[in-house]
């Protein structure tokens, strides 16, 4: 009896393994064979030069002060025009919502879609007390051991001055675009993009305009970033997480705090419940859409038993999902997170408040909605604190996640080919924008909105995002360059 259970269990044991092997083997490499081209020429030096006189400018934006900076934004405008005199004689451009600029290059083919590609001229300030951290000072545009270095090298001034780096070099060899491309640079990305990419947007819409393509910021070519990838991956943000910010307010009885109420009762206690259930409740996550094509093509490009356990989800997709939600990175990519950022409470330390606050900030998972996260949290906050003891309400300005953008087409084909042929050693595969981009408002004029920067990262260069020595390297700048003159016209030929 012993050896005949014996036997079925090593039957099935061996059944297992064939269908895990199956299943792994199956699954053929998903990557677009190209041939590398060959670099064209740039005068890195020179490029990197004009790089760095942007970075000298610092245009940092404010989410509730159009006018801040706005000598730094007119003499970037005024910069360009210096520096890129063919774009600035060939095409239109405009000046909308104060300060952000649309360059219109008419195209030969009236009956073929425009395209557009977006960056966007603002910056993130220097983290008060982190100056003398710089290895250069943080708005110097100082070319140094072989990088750009300053606040917007890298975010978003490289992606900026490279498409029309690329668009001059286009200009100078008698390129024509058959379909109309248009130049999109708002100037207030980093608090929302309201008064740039969605005044642009709306301006295109109203006349008429439905975009074949668009390319903004977003994912990067990550090297040694993607665990169990030996080769760099290069993710191109076929969607954009929805962001919305809800403050959450308590009120109680104020008294002394000599005699506090019942256990639980008071202000801060029921607040202090309500976000510990809402940190330990999140919503859910999982291996879905966009997070489940990545890792799928992906998978075969894999080794070892990381690419047995993405090949054969229906088996590990628990063990694979608790690793992902280890890291706040991968956590990201499976659900609508949950990020407490702000509580207020009390104003002295004898006074029970009778009221206390908080913010809550979730970045939204194609499929859910703010509707839907807005009543998440009023059944969580429900738990802790009686009906009548608490409202919410969301912030201004928040947006629900992106459409997704198909990876069946021609113009996700367009783009994975031009990557492909310009970053030869790299896997590409499609991805989820978690952070915030201009392009979100784009939704409306454009099925194709995707979000990629061509630009290398390895796990160190990533904490330089918004932080402290940022920089960009003048080979990778070069590439950069190469990519959008590659890249347009690929997405410009006319209709086919």
């Amino acid at each position: 009896m012993t050896k005949k259970i014996l036997g079925a269990l090593l039957a099935l044991f061996l059944l297992l393994a064939a269908v895990l092997a199956v299943n792994t083997l199956r699954k053929g490499s998903r990557q677009l064979p190209v041939e590398p081209l060959a670099p064209v020429a740039v005068d890195e030096a020179a490029a990197a030069q004009r790089l760095g006189a942007a970075v000298r400018l610092p245009t940092i934006s404010a989410r509730d002060d159009a006018q801040l900076s706005a000598d730094q934004f007119q003499a970037l405008h005024a910069l360009l025009a210096q520096q890129f005199p063919r774009v600035h004689a060939q095409l239109q451009r405009e000046v909308v919502g104060g300060l952000s600029l649309l360059y219109t290059w008419k195209g030969t083919d009236p009956q073929a879609k425009p395209v557009a590609l977006l960056a966007h001229q603002d910056v993130v300030p220097i983290a008060p007390g982190t100056e003398g951290d710089w290895a250069v000072p943080p708005f110097s545009g100082a070319v140094k051991d072989g990088h750009i270095w300053g606040r917007g090298a890298w975010d978003d001034k490289g992606n900026l001055l490279s498409q029309l780096e690329a668009v001059e070099m286009l200009l100078a060899q008698g390129y024509q675009p058959p379909r109309t491309l248009y130049l999109a640079y708002g100037a207030d990305e980093e608090v929302g993009g309201q008064r740039g990419a969605a005044q642009i947007a709306a301006l295109l819409q109203s006349r008429g305009v439905q975009l074949d393509f668009v390319l903004d910021e977003g994912l990067l070519v990550l090297d040694g970033v993607m665990p169990g990838l030996a080769r760099p991956a290069a993710l191109i943000g076929v969607a954009e997480k929805g962001y919305m910010s809800v403050v959450l307010r308590l009120s109680a009885t104020p008294g002394h705090s000599s005699m506090p109420p019942p256990k639980g009762t008071s202000a801060i206690a029921m607040l202090s419940a309500a976000l510990k259930r809402l940190e330990d409740e999140q919503l859910p996550g999982g291996i879905r859409g966009v997070a489940a094509e990545m890792f799928d093509t992906l998978a075969p490009e894999m080794g070892g038993f990381s690419r047995v356990a993405l090949s054969n989800l229906w088996l590990f997709g628990p063990l694979v999902q608790k690793q992902l939600e280890g890291a706040a990175s991968t956590n990201a990519l499976l659900r609508t997170t949950t990020a407490l950022t702000i509580v207020n409470a009390g104003n002295k330390e004898n006074v029970l408040p009778g009221r206390a606050e908080a913010t809550v900030n979730f970045r939204l998972l194609p499929g859910d909605t703010k509707d839907g996260v807005l009543q998440h949290m009023r059944n969580q906050v429900s738990q802790a604190a009686p009906q009548d003891r608490f409202e919410l309400f969301a912030l201004p300005g928040a947006v629900e996640a992106s459409k997704v953008a198909p990876t069946d087409s021609a113009q996700y084909r367009a783009l994975q080919q031009t990557i492909r042929e310009v970053f030869p050693d790299a896997l590409v595969a499609p991805g989820l924008m978690v952070a915030g981009t201009d392009s979100i408002h784009y939704g409306a004029i454009s099925d194709h909105v995707f979000k990629f920067s061509p630009i290398r990262a390895n796990a160190e260069d990533l904490k330089r995002f918004h932080g402290t020595n940022e920089r960009l390297s003048v080979q990778n700048y070069a590439e950069a360059i190469r990519f959008y003159h590659r890249l347009i016209p690929q997405v410009a030929k006319g209709a086919q």
